[in-house]
């Protein structure tokens, strides 16, 4: 590639020192030659600023006057970031040498690729896949997603099995590469979803739009993964069920995402009775808060779809349920998944 476009890594931190004395390093030391290192803080209340002014005076540090969360967060800093592209990078993330790269050729050689994420391994078991994202993310008829590499909560070992460049349904946001132009033609995150999800509603409104989302299996990272909510958190059940709610209603065809809705509501009171009998109510109660969410922000919901002109690409949509496949058929590894059940 002899011409290197401007690649922009930009950071949104918030009370994260110690995830940036830890891996900011490896960052920094990135040897794309085209690049500016942002810091987007988000808030943040330590002295994490000023450790990245002291320590890395060159990297660029723009503000928020609160925490807008990681979607209102990152729309509100890339409003003051000219580049070619934006890479959304979590502060809980070990970088590779290389690693930006093998993305950006694939972006500037695949007609219509618009968005695309590296390998995601996990940090503390650098054998095993990561839960957000993997080897590139899917989605099923209900709206549920999963990862090559990552079927609900089982996580498969990496053992080369997904080292091919491909089309993909959704691109994590813990390293997430995005066209500038197309960030701000799509309309970025949705701000009301705060944290959870964003990414998979954004992708989902790229492949609306016509576009292509990609991984790309010679670029790896390594992801902490919960470094800022824990995985056992009722905050992070309600945003993840409330999110997935408000995402299918976005997006889903329009009768489409009515019955799909309902299905999900009593899949979801399935999942609520589990927390009650499990002793979590405070998980019980967050899913109910979620349908709440849902039921009075509905009109709210719907003044977002938008139809679009070009024509929607649907790469990546598994035709089945995931979760019978999960539950019913024990299918706990993408590859035992049929391909002709995809579009």
């Amino acid at each position: 590639m002899t011409h290197y476009p401007k690649v922009a890594v930009v950071i949104l931190n918030w009370n994260g020192k110690f995830f940036l004395e830890k891996f900011l390093p490896y960052v920094y030391n990135s040897t794309y030659p085209n690049i500016e290192f942002i810091i987007g803080d988000n808030g943040s209340t330590d002295d994490s600023v000023a450790f990245v002014r002291q320590t890395y005076p060159s990297i660029k540090i723009i503000k928020n006057d609160q925490n807008y969360g990681f979607a209102g967060g990152y729309n509100e800093i890339l409003r003051y970031v000219e580049a070619d592209y934006y890479v959304l990078l979590n502060s809980d993330v070990e970088v590779t040498p290389n690693w930006i790269e093998p993305v950006i050729h694939y972006l500037e050689t695949e007609p219509g690729m618009v968005a695309a994420q590296p390998k995601i391994l996990a940090y503390h078991d650098k054998t095993t896949f990561e839960h957000a994202g993997a080897a590139g993310g899917f989605i099923d008829s209900l709206g549920y997603p999963f990862c090559r590499g990552r079927i609900l909560h089982e996580v498969e070992q990496n053992q080369q099995q997904y080292n091919d460049n491909r089309e993909i349904f959704w691109a994590t946001g813990a390293a997430l590469f995005i066209r500038a132009d197309v960030w701000r033609e799509s309309g970025g995150f949705d701000d009301d979803f705060f944290a959870h999800m964003e990414e998979i509603d954004l992708c989902w409104r790229l492949k609306r739009m016509g576009y292509r989302i990609g991984y790309v299996a010679n670029s790896t990272v390594y992801h902490v993964g919960g470094g800022t909510l824990k995985t056992s958190n009722p905050k992070k059940t309600y945003l993840n069920f409330r999110n997935n709610l408000l995402m299918v209603q976005k997006n889903a065809g329009f009768f489409a995402c009515w019955w799909v809705i309902f299905v999900r509501l009593w899949l979801d009171l399935l999942a609520l009775i589990k927390f009650l009998m499990d002793g979590k109510p405070r998980d019980a109660w967050a899913i109910s808060r979620a349908h709440q969410y849902l039921f009075i922000n509905l009109f709210k919901t719907a003044k977002k779809r938008k139809r679009y002109a070009t024509k929607e690409n649907q790469t990546g949509l598994y035709k089945k349920s995931i979760i019978w496949d999960f539950y019913v058929n024990k299918i706990r590894k993408f590859s035992q998944l049929n391909n002709r059940d995809f579009y």
